[in-house]
């Protein structure tokens, strides 16, 4: 077996920013400041100026960020949220957790976005958000949406969990609809030292409702105006966030020097599809996704030469058997549904070096002409 090469390597990112992590670290053990605080203070406006927007409300994790987002559009029992069916389960999660319906449509087959026009023909009286999903690193096709949203009175709320960074035409992820949530989850552009979120809007009415809301639903000690949840950013994960966030630029570059070799690398390999960035946007390259035929063989032979790889997503969210009981049935997400069984996710990480390129890029053609053997 060849030099091993992983799917990702969060560790060479940690090293780059442990000394000042463990600096600052030291500082905050010593002032016992663990929640909120100036860290999180800081990391906030950072963010903030970095995306473009004038508020953000850092939180506990990506989930609850949505939650949260959902509930400040005015999001309730029996509410419609219409989203993707190919996105990860915590955008449909976060909509059931309080009371609301999921309502999944179809993607577009060149990018694998969610799709306007399905949009469009979802909207009933009882829609109340359209969830867009900027997946794999770019942003969902967002000047349509709001035009739709505008056109029958609801809102959009960003899914920009995978999309720190990326940009469409009217600015950067986060900035684009009327609410966004992002999760800092390790593995993403901007990923903490654990789990974290972030709530991103222009309306400092819904940050401070974000904010009361968080805090269980407090914002003068033990005056509750409603019932909240315990969603807050920690310290420690807001100084991991800001230390990575001064580097966040360069580590997307790097994605696009990593996902623009393997595109040279692979461009004349029959039987892979490599992904295609939509006019407008400029990718992040959260995810490296190629579609291919007899994925489970092709995965076996990758990781016999010592390639990992990843699956985003095998089964998308409707057809999954947590939500079995909304009726859905196969064959109603066409493009969703090939591309869950196709989809192949190739190592994608800030410090994949043009070797390690090269290698995955010479096992996936042999797997792909049957000879990975």
């Amino acid at each position: 077996m060849s030099n091993p090469v992983p799917f990702l390597d969060l560790a060479a990112q940690q090293a780059e920013v442990a000394d000042e992590v463990l600096a600052a670290w030291r500082d905050q053990l010593a002032s016992a400041s663990f929640i909120g605080g100036p860290a999180v203070e800081a990391f906030e406006h950072e963010y903030a100026d970095y995306i473009g927007v004038h508020h953000v409300v850092g939180v506990s994790n990506g989930t609850d960020a949505l939650e949260l987002a959902y509930r400040a559009m005015g999001v309730g029992p029996g509410d419609e949220v219409i989203m993707p069916a190919n996105t990860f389960i915590a955008t449909a999660e976060a909509a059931s957790r309080i009371g609301a319906v999921p309502v999944f449509v179809d993607v577009d087959d060149d990018h694998l976005l969610i799709d306007p026009e399905a949009v469009t023909a979802a909207i009933t009286s009882r829609t109340r958000v359209i969830a867009a999903v900027h997946l794999f690193g770019q942003t969902a096709p967002m000047e349509r949406l709001m035009t739709i949203a505008e056109r029958h009175g609801v809102k959009v709320v960003e899914d920009a969990a995978q999309a720190q960074g990326a940009s469409g035409l009217a600015g950067r992820a986060g900035a684009l609809g009327h609410v966004a949530a992002t999760s800092f989850y390790p593995g993403k552009n901007l990923g903490a030292a654990g789990d974290a979120g972030a709530v991103m809007t222009d309306d400092a009415d819904v940050a401070a409702l974000v904010r009361n809301v968080a805090a269980h639903g407090s914002s003068t000690k033990y005056v509750h105006a409603r019932i909240g949840m315990n969603a807050r950013l920690d310290a420690v994960q807001a100084t991991v966030l800001r230390a990575k966030l001064r580097r966040l630029d360069a580590w997307n570059a790097a994605r696009r020097t990593a996902a623009e070799r393997y595109g040279e690398m692979l461009a004349d390999v029959e039987g892979i599809r490599l992904p295609a960035v939509r006019d407008g946007n400029a990718d992040v390259w959260h995810l490296y996704v190629v579609r291919v035929a007899e994925r489970e063989r092709m995965i076996a032979e990758l990781r016999a030469g010592g390639i990992e790889v990843g699956i985003h997503y095998p089964t998308i969210v409707p057809q999954s058997a947590a939500y079995e009981g909304l009726g859905y049935r196969r064959g109603e997400f066409p493009v969703a549904e090939a591309a869950a069984g196709r989809v192949l996710s190739l190592p994608m990480f800030p410090h994949l070096s043009e070797g390690q390129c090269q290698a995955v890029a010479d096992r996936l053609r042999a797997a792909a002409r049957g000879g990975g053997r």
